[in-house]
């Protein structure tokens, strides 16, 4: 949250004219995640990334104006008249435009709207698509020995123009790479005119489509041949026309995005929301186009933990002697609701602690615990194993609502006496139609529980599990798999071990 006061009362707002980068969620800057949490207001295109309005607050307005080539327009008359409207009501506005808002975003002509209002703004500068795009394609925009200098140049000039501002024979003469943006149509053109204003040629040129993007391709052809290369592959915008020698680079070991391990994959994602965007991030790093498509919430339960308060001294007997946590979910729900008893992880002291997976044990780190007893695998027959046959006399274990009951039962079979905590549940989330077509057409669908699977196909309805024949399922670990066999459906592979990290690791090698 940013730390700057919100305006006051009856004032006049404040604008700020933000970044949000070409496209990759990792290029937003610090600043302006900052804005996104803080405004009243977002005014936001097309082009931002999918995330970026991830981190906005629930009660913040969310205003699309974006604009597409063939598609509608919202006037540019109008999307200025909107901001001064938000600002002269006292909002904070956040005007969040893809790219960099100064170069070729219009951000200039809605500084000077702002200014000649008297409304306050601010610009937070974004990165361009036009170096950024090329940096992902393995192409750098200048190098000391083949270009000193590089050129930004709109392919798309204002329509209403009597005549274009570009003087071709002076660009063709540039001694450096010329970048294009938003020149796909007009790619004959630009190359013909480049060409006859004396530039090689056989010059290398390339054409990033959506650059920084999963599903990014790259175009390497020769000034001359460019155009014919790019309309024969199809290219649509957004895109990028680079020419120069820089371009050759890609092709001699500098091509890296392509590389990574999940590139050209969609990934699917079921699990809550509040998870997903761990994995999701993950995925993203190798390579893979993620569909978030959560199936089911986790809504937080409010157990009582008062005999977890500091009402005597840490020294003194614990009314457990052992405690089990089986989810990440209940390691975080567990010591949010201590913390408002006013206890921390001291509360423990007396106890030893068991973890199912490690990605439980890992929550457990994080609040400054350390799991006593860590199964091998990731089930609760494994732990009930680790801790022998006198696991206790007494347990606790910290779970959601409905779960198997494979672990109290065993538990009171060695003659402890056991207590559950349930601190969350779980509950259906339901898909819209777009997220529907994108989960059937995703390589992958990846599952995180048993719910997920439950959820999912309780989402697709009638067609169930037809509606994903095609689809790589994957699955966490066993206990999921045996969810989807119930219902007809065969994992193709299933983590080991049985967390983010081996689902990671067994989609990575089901590429090989």
């Amino acid at each position: 949250m940013s730390d700057a006061a919100p305006p006051a009362p009856g004032s006049r707002g404040v604008v700020h004219l933000v970044g949000a980068g070409p496209g990759d969620p990792g290029l937003l800057t610090a600043r302006a995640l900052e804005l996104i949490a803080a405004a009243d207001v977002i005014l936001y295109d097309r082009l931002i990334p999918a995330t970026a309005l991830d981190g906005a607050r629930p009660d913040a307005e969310l205003v699309y104006v974006g604009k597409e080539g063939r598609g509608p327009q919202i006037p540019q008359t109008q999307i200025e008249r909107v901001l001064l409207e938000f600002a002269r009501a006292g909002k904070r506005v956040v005007r969040l435009k893809g790219g960099d808002p100064f170069v070729f975003g219009r951000g200039g002509e809605e500084a000077l709207v702002l200014r000649a209002a008297g409304i306050p703004f601010e610009v937070v500068p974004g990165v361009t698509s036009g170096v950024a795009a090329p940096a992902y394609a393995g192409i750098p925009v200048t190098h000391r020995e083949r270009a000193s200098a590089v050129a930004l140049i709109t392919g798309h000039e204002d329509p209403d123009k009597p005549e274009s501002a570009i003087d071709w024979p002076a660009l063709a003469a540039f001694p450096g790479t010329l970048v294009f943006y938003m020149g796909v149509k007009q790619l004959p053109q630009i190359a013909s005119q480049l060409v006859a204003g004396g530039r090689p040629a056989d010059q290398p040129a390339a054409v990033i489509e959506r650059g920084t993007l999963p599903g990014q391709r790259t175009i390497v052809a020769t000034l001359a041949t460019i155009a014919e290369r790019a309309a024969e592959a199809g290219v649509r915008p957004p895109s990028i026309t680079l020419v120069g020698d820089v371009a050759a680079l890609r092709e001699e070991g500098l091509r890296w995005f392509e590389e990574r391990p999940l590139y050209g994959r969609t990934v699917a994602v079921t699990r809550a929301r509040e998870q997903a965007s761990g994995l999701a991030t993950r995925l993203r790093e190798l390579g893979a186009e993620v569909v978030e498509t959560p199936v089911i919430r986790v809504v937080p339960l409010d157990p009582p933990l008062d005999r977890f308060a500091f009402a005597s001294p840490p020294d003194d007997e614990a009314d457990w002697d052992l405690i089990c946590f089986t989810s990440p979910n209940g390691v975080r729900l567990f010591f949010e609701r201590l913390a408002r008893t006013g206890a921390d992880a001291r509360a423990l002291f007396g106890m030893r602690v068991a973890a199912i997976g490690p990605a439980t044990a890992r929550a457990l780190r994080a609040h400054g615990v350390i799991a006593d007893v860590l199964p091998d695998r990731a089930v609760a027959e494994s732990l009930v194993d680790a801790l022998g046959e006198r696991p206790a006399e007494r347990a606790l274990i910290a779970r959601a609502k409905v779960a198997r009951d494979v672990l109290p039962e065993a538990l009171r079979a060695c003659g402890t006496e056991v207590d559950v905590l349930e601190l969350y549940e779980t509950v259906a989330e339901p898909l819209s139609a777009e997220q529907l077509a994108a989960l059937r057409a995703a390589g992958y669908v990846t599952f995180t529980s048993a719910s997920t699977v439950t959820n999912l196909l309780g989402a697709l309805g009638d067609e169930g599990p037809a509606a994903l024949d095609g689809v790589r399922l994957a699955s966490i670990g066993p206990i999921t798999s045996e969810a989807l066999r119930a219902n007809g459906l065969e994992p193709a592979l299933e983590a080991d071990p049985h967390d983010v990290e081996g689902l990671l690791a067994a989609l990575v090698a089901d590429q090989r």
